[in-house]
C-alpha cells in the first residue's frame, strides 16, 4: 500500500512538471513569433508602383508589384524587412 502512495505522488509531480514545461515552451514559441512579427521595411520602388498581392511562405514574403515599370515579384525576409530577391515578369 505504501508503494502505491509513493507511486501516486511521483506521477502527480510528473504531471505538474510536464504542464509547467509545456507552458514554458508555448510561451517561448509565441514570444518568438510576436517578436518577429513587428518588423518593418521599405521597398525602394519608383512612383506609380502599387501592391497587387502578397503571399507568405515559411521564411519569405512574395509581394507582387504593378506599375512603375514591368510587373515584378519582390521577395522579402519578414524577420529583417530586407529585400532578398526580385523576379521581373515579361509582358
Amino acid at each position: 500500500m505504501r508503494a502505491l502512495k509513493i507511486l501516486t505522488v511521483v506521477m502527480g509531480v510528473m504531471i505538474v512538471v510536464g504542464v509547467v514545461a509545456l507552458g514554458v515552451v508555448m510561451t517561448q514559441r509565441l514570444g518568438g513569433l510576436a517578436a518577429g512579427a513587428g518588423g518593418s521595411g521599405t521597398l525602394d520602388e519608383p512612383a506609380g508602383t502599387a501592391i497587387a498581392g502578397i503571399a507568405a511562405t515559411a521564411d519569405r514574403l512574395a509581394i507582387h508589384l504593378r506599375g512603375g515599370g514591368p510587373d515584378r515579384v519582390v521577395l522579402v525576409d519578414p524577420k529583417t524587412g530586407k529585400q532578398v530577391g526580385e523576379i521581373k515578369l515579361a509582358r
